[in-house]
């Protein structure tokens, strides 16, 4: 349990909860945007009820300007004031150190990926997400020139073409064919190429799973939207026949939408490369793609102009 201020943990007296029981109610409260309850995250320093029922809690965020604030003054008024014997709830903020900010996001990360679910990707597979605010910026090419090197290693390398209405990576790698299906099970079978390996050493393999393997027609994809583009995705990660992969890597679409959100909530031990070009707009609309990734627990692991 995280460090509490429980004034003293103060036994309850008739008619009215104690100091534990207000951190208990208190863990029924959750960040909305962190996802855990307020004292899993090291959010609560101090809760205390005096002998009138005036209930005291101390909340740290994570940032002084915290656009939540009244949403989480709320529902700690509305859990904790509606506990008989309590006749006033009184928040005081504070404001977490560099330090416990970084502990609380690994806390939210961690529990993110304790709620994942199931997909046919390994546990051991490292997963990297290629991304960025707007398209042309040379992501799916970081992403194909990134997969080769991998597999030129002789590494076992899956590729995820999860640009639905822009699929290039097939055309790229010089991937052809449909997808073909597991017989007797609902499983596709990614399409595999194999890579040279570097300086004579062992031939690597790419696994590739794209729209483009999938449609006839390139416009095909382009009628898709929302819930069916998370659906699409969802299928490429739990629907396909994976090989033992070292690596994942993920060509995601621009932007900060439907997909790239499901992708979080599916895949968050994802670290995330931000593509971009030195023009200022594509800069600004990058640095929204990695708010995206923070908010969503991802590592941004680097940005690439």
């Amino acid at each position: 349990m995280p460090d509490v201020d429980a004034a003293h943990h103060d036994p309850a007296l008739p008619g009215r909860p104690s100091a534990d029981d207000v951190v208990a109610l208190l863990r029924g409260v959750i960040d909305p945007e962190l996802g855990s309850d307020v004292v899993d995250l090291g959010m609560i320093r101090h809760a205390g009820i005096d002998d009138d029922g005036v209930v005291t809690v101390t909340v740290a965020l994570t940032t002084a300007g915290c656009p939540l604030r009244a949403q989480l003054q709320r529902d700690i008024r509305t859990r904790v004031g509606s506990a008989p014997g309590v006749t006033e709830v009184r928040i005081t903020w504070s404001e977490m150190t560099a330090d416990e900010r970084a502990a609380t996001m690994a806390t939210a990360r961690r529990n993110a990926q304790e709620r994942a679910p199931q997909t046919a990707i390994p546990a051991t597979t490292r997963v990297i997400g290629v991304a960025s605010g707007k398209g042309g910026v040379g992501k799916s090419s970081v992403t194909v020139n990134l997969a080769v090197a991998l597999a030129r290693r002789g590494l076992r390398i899956g590729v995820l073409d999860a640009d639905i209405w822009g699929f290039s990576v097939p055309r790229m790698l010089g991937v052809e064919g449909r997808l073909a299906a597991v017989p007797g099970e609902k499983k596709m079978v990614p399409n595999e190429r194999t890579v040279p390996g570097r300086d004579g050493g062992p031939d690597g393999t790419l696994e590739v799973v794209s729209m483009g393997l999938l449609t006839d027609d390139e416009t095909d994809a382009l009628m898709w939207r929302g819930l069916m583009l998370n659906r699409a995705v969802q299928h490429f990660l739990e629907d396909v026949r994976w090989g033992r992969l070292d690596y994942l890597v993920i060509d995601m679409p621009p932007g900060t939408g439907d997909v790239q959100m499901g992708l979080a909530r599916m895949l968050p031990r994802t670290d995330l490369l931000v593509v971009t070009t030195p023009a200022l707009a594509a800069q600004k609309v990058a640095a929204r793609a990695a708010t995206m990734a923070r908010k969503s627990h991802l590592r941004v692991a680097g940005v690439i102009e």
